[in-house]
C-alpha cells in the first residue's frame, strides 16, 4: 500500500511489480540478478483517484501511460532491487501528488500601447544602425 497523502492511498491490488535485468554497472551481478523494477499502476480503474486527477496524471505520464489505462514506472537506478522498488513507489506517489494540484486558470492579458510603442521604436533604432553599415556614397 502506497500513501500519497491523507486522503489518497493506493491499494496493493492496483499495483503490479515485475523485475527484469537492468542495464549498466553491476559486474557479473548484472547478468544474473533482476534488479530493475517495472511498477504498473492501474490508474484508470483506481477508485481512489477522481476523474480530473486521472486526466492530469495521463497528461503528466506521457509515454508511460498505456492504452489500457495503466501507468508504468521503470526504475533501474541502483544495483539493489529493494532500493529500486522504493524509488519506483516514491516516483509514482510524487507523480500523483503533482496531478492533484489543479493548474491555475490563465487570464489572458493584452500588450499595453506603451510596450507596443517601445518595441516599434527599438526596431526602428536597430534598422537605422544597420542602414549605417552600408557603403559610403
Amino acid at each position: 500500500m502506497i500513501r500519497v497523502n491523507d486522503q489518497i492511498t493506493i491499494q496493493d491490488w492496483e499495483l503490479t511489480e515485475s523485475f527484469v535485468r537492468a542495464s549498466g554497472p553491476g559486474g557479473q551481478n548484472v547478468n544474473k540478478v533482476s534488479t530493475a523494477v517495472e511498477l504498473r499502476f492501474e490508474a484508470e480503474r483506481s477508485p481512489h483517484l477522481p476523474d480530473p486527477v486521472k486526466r492530469r496524471l495521463k497528461r503528466l505520464a506521457g509515454r508511460r501511460w498505456t492504452t489500457d489505462g495503466a501507468l508504468i514506472v521503470f526504475v533501474q537506478d541502483t544495483r539493489s532491487q529493494a532500493r529500486n522498488r522504493e524509488l519506483a513507489e516514491e516516483r509514482l506517489a510524487e507523480m500523483i501528488r503533482k496531478a492533484l494540484v489543479a493548474p491555475k486558470r490563465r487570464i489572458p492579458t493584452k500588450v499595453s500601447a506603451n510596450q507596443k510603442r517601445k518595441r516599434v521604436d527599438a526596431k526602428k533604432k536597430r534598422g537605422e544602425v544597420k542602414a549605417l553599415r552600408g557603403k559610403v556614397k
